[in-house]
């Protein structure tokens, strides 16, 4: 008796996939990364003038307004090619991939805006090392008092690139070399797009790497409960040689 394997996705370490990033969360939440935080805003940061490209057309009309349009732009393609997937059947065979898409990128641009209201985190401009106002504390530390909670926590514009870890996920089992392009272009993406927040005094680094971690664990979630597909052995039906008997 031999057995076949059936046809389902390609192998995929879950315990990694979902255990380095709660780790990496782990490690955030003990070691207070405030020093860090710090020392890299200190470097975009010119005392008496403020950050240096808190009033950059590039940084805010181009890398900011205008990139966040456009990523708008592809996510309400995405959806509407969901909605296509359902009404016409040429079209049928996306549905799953389509879907596992919009929800995955749903969640990836939902969460920010809550846990931003649920934290009251305050940005690095608005601090008084920063030439600001409101007085710092760590994430899990009670708020100075403040008329004005901050809403920096995690980052909302790193979402824009990070998000697209869902296309990675959706191609990964039938396109792995463009799955790999596509992990490489959302990382690249959402560092450009983290980078040029902190140049701006929006962000720290910590709330940056948050939010890719958020990212990728829903990505990955998603992609369980609608694509993943572990491989299943089937047993072939036992063949037997016919013999002839003489007498």
């Amino acid at each position: 008796m031999s057995a076949v394997a059936n046809p389902g996705s390609r192998p995929f370490n879950l315990y990694l996939g979902f255990g380095v990033p709660l780790l990496i969360m782990a490690v955030l939440l003990i070691a207070d990364p405030t020093a860090l935080d710090f020392a890299l805003e200190k470097l975009a940061y010119v005392p008496g003038e403020g950050f240096i490209g808190r009033h950059s057309f590039w940084l805010e009309d181009i890398l900011h307004d205008r990139a966040k349009q456009a990523i708008i732009l592809v996510g309400v393609l995405t959806i509407a090619s969901f909605i296509a997937s359902l009404v016409f059947k040429r079209f049928h065979p996306l549905r799953r991939s389509l879907g596992y898409m919009v929800l995955a990128l749903t969640l990836c641009t939902s969460f920010v805006t809550p846990l931003k209201a649920l934290t009251g985190v305050h940005c690095p401009w608005s601090l008084t090392e920063f030439g600001g106002t409101e007085i710092y504390t760590p994430l899990l530390s009670e708020r100075a008092p403040t008329e004005k909670p901050g809403r920096c926590w995690p980052g909302g514009h790193a979402t824009a690139g990070f998000a697209w870890f869902a296309l990675f996920f959706v191609l990964r089992d039938r396109h792995p070399k463009a799955a790999r392009a596509a992990l490489i272009f959302t990382l690249a993406l959402g560092t450009v797009f983290s980078v040029g927040r902190m140049l701006q005094g929006a962000h720290f680094f910590s709330h940056n790497l948050w939010t890719a971690l958020f990212c990728w664990m829903i990505s990955l979630g998603s992609y369980c409960l609608v694509l993943y597909r572990p491989t299943v052995p089937i047993n072939e039906p036992f063949q037997s040689s016919t013999s002839t008997v003489t007498g």
